[in-house]
């Protein structure tokens, strides 16, 4: 069982930064691939970057390319997200969540378990 739990989301200038962080719970947690998603008003929830359990591989949706960076702190049991140069189509709930690794990081919704309930993310223009 991992529980995890974001924080660090608000609201921020276009241009501007935030750190959203995941706490996770559970001695397994370094063995789980994780993942952030987000989910906008009025669209589906959408993949946003992924870490492998060992932090070697990540992986990004084409949007946030380039601006996002995840990372993880297998010894703090925490996920990372640093997002710069935001803009307001990144208004969104941010989701952090926990998925059985399987080779290959994982970038779909059903590939993850375990999910937090969610931070609050507002860019105005």
């Amino acid at each position: 069982q991992v529980q995890v739990v974001e924080s660090g989301g608000g609201l921020v200038q276009a241009g501007g930064s935030l750190r959203l962080s995941c706490a996770a719970s559970g001695r397994t947690f370094s063995t789980y691939d994780m993942g952030w998603f987000r989910q906008a008003p009025g669209k589906e929830r959408e993949f946003v970057a992924a870490i492998s359990w060992s932090g070697v591989s990540t992986y990004y949706a084409e949007s946030v390319k380039g601006r996002f960076t995840i990372s993880r702190g297998n010894a703090k049991n925490a996920v990372y997200l640093q997002m710069n140069s935001l803009k307001p189509e990144d208004t969104a709930v941010y989701y952090c969540a926990a998925g059985s690794s399987r080779g290959s990081v994982l970038t779909h919704e059903y590939e993850y378990k375990y999910w937090g309930q969610g931070t609050q993310v507002t860019v105005s223009s």
